[in-house]
């Protein structure tokens, strides 16, 4: 037993020193990403000794505040190694794009180091949180979602969504689908004598001298007297709109080798003014069968499309949703509830070709780590005295009520603006702006209006609910969206795409277009998010068009992220998928916060640097904080001091990551043949079965194992499968299907 003086003042230049290591993994030498996000980690002090700390082990997960316990070991210089365990809070900081998470200021709650005698364990446990105060650990998104994954944390189910099918096109030749958002609209643009259909993504324009209508698609004109039926092929098209869309339309991402290409046809044109979907094939389907299960899937087509032999239905996914028909042809479709889908859904073996669907199928570990996903917010630091919205209305501002709360929101603006209380509320780009005037000026909030959870999926401001304000101090504005806010949701337990309903779009003097489920080709990848893929990249609508809201619209590739499949029909689609794989990501798991041009100190982890060295951070709020300030500013500043020689210390431990702590503080570590040792007396101890208490201890201590692998393992595929991207200049991503266990054959 070592005692108890010598104890605490080892361990006080352990933890100053701890410290600065925490701080500085962020700050290390380039390194590849799974070493610099490796766990365990390790620092060497300037005496010798040899800290190391085991990966996190997370309880809970509540309003942005992480709660867990984590194992330590220490090895003095030419003494015997000592265990102990910590638990903490910390507030979560996030950079989605990178998969990387910040537990940002951990604050120790409660320590146990069984070395240390019984009386002197509160005034050590004292010490210990005065000593670690601030801590910062960064980790991977994987691992952590993984821990969270069997904290069981998860969000509750959307109740009020729209799962009513789409209207459903089948075609069997290359065909794709141009969405206009009700009646065509018809305005003005630049050159004389040329109007442009404003709500449609696509350049869509009527020339008056001859009264017919042009659309442009690829390398393809297409004409037609009407704005909704009858296109064909156009084999003349008047010089003054080739030269407007040589203006207007971005073609970047078509490339010469792609689909868009190498087709010798110009594909079928279907105008839906209503929602729908396009499932295309390659010819007649042709029926694979998914080995282990009595399903086949398509193979020549890029649609999830399954057929279950003992009822003989077919299923479809479209934005997360399955739903169900006799046949392809005919197209009557209805919604099937998750809980419902046939049971062999569950059991699609990862290497399947169709393992990417497993995302939507309830209670596959895929599935629940989707929805893990929803409850992961991308964070931002707001400057205060910088940040600002401009809000601008079609005429004098309108309103309408938003059923089932007192507050109403405006029609006729092209941000979400909400009237609650009498003060005016704006959400742009993830920030909470409010004024005591509609039309302005407008300051960051402080907080969100009273009853803004209560705002029904019916209602197009919705997604606001999902904006949250963490805290605040007199200069910033901690804030963050969950996926809800880009139009992302959970429901039966898996993740989905759009509320379904329809959005009345506003009409004036401008085109004011709302959030939309369908016409666009919504795909889910598990590591970047939805993806676009409308038809075969039509290139840029000629406006302004915003329907997809915070998100914003993104060209559309066939088909999408392309889910890594390369073989099947679409061998012409290699260099197409690429481009699409870009776009899907860019325009799904980016980072609304980098669309300001002003008031943004610091997003994702980036955060991180900022409130380490903003005085000011723990000056405001109440007195309690104001008074913790300045006691900490007291405090010797070990956060910088020595950071350079650390940094060069600092590495991955080359220790196994197979040491935990169970939840009553004690040191587990699981040995290679799966059973476990206790840490007692200095030493390790087989652990005692056979009572109830060490029988569910187990269970626990075996379920933190597994998740720790299986962090690891989606870490370690998602960094793989970036390199693969990197090489590949955006290349769809390999390991195949979209599968976070990494399986997932190829198949198209």
């Amino acid at each position: 037993m070592i005692s108890i003086h010598n104890y605490i003042e080892m361990v006080k230049y352990i933890f100053s020193t701890l410290a600065v290591f925490l701080f500085g993994i962020f700050l290390l030498p380039a390194q590849d990403d799974e070493t610099q996000l490796a766990w365990p980690r390790e620092i060497e002090t300037e005496k010798g000794s040899v800290i190391t700390l085991y990966q996190p082990q997370l309880e809970s997960f509540e309003n942005n505040i992480l709660i867990g316990r984590m194992a330590i070991s220490v090895k003095p210089t030419e003494k015997e190694l000592i265990f102990g365990a910590i638990w903490f809070s910390a507030r979560l900081i996030t950079d989605l794009e990178n998969r990387i998470a910040v537990l940002d200021e951990m604050n120790i709650t409660q320590t146990h180091f069984p070395d240390v005698e019984e009386d002197k364990v509160e005034q050590f446990a004292r010490m210990m949180e005065d000593e670690v105060e601030g801590w910062d650990v960064e980790m991977s998104l994987d691992r952590l979602l993984a821990s969270l994954e069997v904290a069981e944390v998860y969000q509750k189910q959307s109740v009020n969504l729209n799962n009513s099918p789409p209207m459903v096109y089948f075609r069997t030749s290359p065909a794709t689908l141009v969405y206009i958002d009700g009646d065509p609209i018809l305005m003005d643009t630049e050159e004389s004598g040329i109007k442009y259909v404003a709500n449609t993504p696509y350049f869509l324009v009527k020339y008056e001298k001859d009264g017919n209508y042009y659309l442009k698609g690829a390398k393809w004109w297409y004409t037609s007297s009407q704005a909704t039926s009858g296109w064909d092929e156009a084999k003349k098209v008047p010089n003054k709109v080739k030269k407007l869309a040589d203006k207007t339309i971005d073609d970047e991402g078509i490339e010469q080798d792609s689909v868009l290409m190498v087709m010798d046809e110009a594909p079928e044109l279907i105008i839906t003014t209503e929602p729908a979907e396009l499932i295309s094939t390659d010819g007649e389907p042709k029926y694979t069968p998914i080995e282990g299960t009595s399903l086949l899937y398509v193979d020549n087509t890029e649609n999830d499309i399954l057929m279950d032999i003992n009822s003989q239905n077919h299923y479809i996914l479209l934005a997360g949703r399955w739903y169900i028909s006799r046949t392809l042809q005919d197209g009557d479709w209805t919604f099937a509830e998750p809980g419902e889908l046939p049971a062999e859904f569950a059991d699609i073996p990862i290497e399947s070709p169709m393992a990417s669907v497993r995302n939507s199928v309830p209670g596959t570990e895929e599935a629940n780590i989707a929805v893990l996903e929803q409850t992961i917010p991308q964070t931002a630091t707001i400057d205060r005295s910088t940040a600002t919205v401009k809000v601008s209305f079609d005429g004098e501002p309108q309103f309408e009520k938003i059923e089932g709360t007192s507050m109403s929101y405006a029609v006729n603006c092209d941000m979400s603006v909400i009237l609650a209380d009498g003060k005016y509320y704006c959400v742009d780009n993830g920030i909470w702006f409010e004024s005591a005037n509609a039309k302005g000026p407008y300051t960051v909030s402080i907080e969100r209006p009273e009853g803004v959870e209560d705002i029904p999926a019916e209602n197009p401001v919705y997604n606001v609910k999902y904006v949250y304000i963490y805290d605040y101090t007199p200069e910033v504005v901690y804030v963050g969206y969950t996926p809800g806010y880009t139009c992302s949701y959970v429901y039966g337990g898996v993740v989905v795409y759009g509320t379904g309903y329809y959005y009345r779009p506003w009409y004036g003097h401008y085109y004011y277009p709302r959030h939309a489920t369908w016409g666009f080709g919504v795909h889910y990848n598990p590591w970047t998010g939805w993806g676009f893929s409308v038809g075969i990249s039509f290139g840029r609508h000629y406006g302004r068009y915003g329907m997809w809201g915070p998100r914003g619209y993104n060209r559309g590739y066939r088909h999408g992220y392309n889910r890594g499949y390369s073989r099947g029909y679409n061998r012409g689609y290699s260099q197409g998928a690429k481009r699409g794989y870009a776009a899907g990501k860019s325009s799904s798991n980016r980072n609304v916060y980098n669309n300001r041009s002003n008031g943004v100190k610091s997003t994702g982890v980036n955060q991180r640097q900022t409130a380490q060295n903003n005085a000011a951070r723990n000056q405001a709020g109440n007195t309690g904080r104001q008074t913790q300030a300045q006691n900490r500013s007291t405090q010797p500043n070990n956060t910088n001091a020595g950071r350079g020689s650390t940094q060069d210390r600092s590495r991955a431990s080359s220790q196994q990551n197979n040491v935990y702590s169970d939840r009553n503080g004690n040191v587990q570590r699981q040995n290679n043949n799966g059973s476990w040792d206790s840490r007692s007396n200095g030493q390790w101890q087989q652990q005692q079965s056979g009572n109830n208490h060490s029988q569910q201890n187990t269970q626990q201590m075996n379920r933190d194992a597994q998740s720790r692998q299986q962090g690891s393992q989606r870490q370690s595929n998602y960094n793989s499968s970036r390199s693969t991207q990197s090489r590949s200049s955006g290349a769809s991503r390999s390991g195949g299907g979209g599968s976070r266990g990494g399986g997932g054959g190829r198949r198209r």
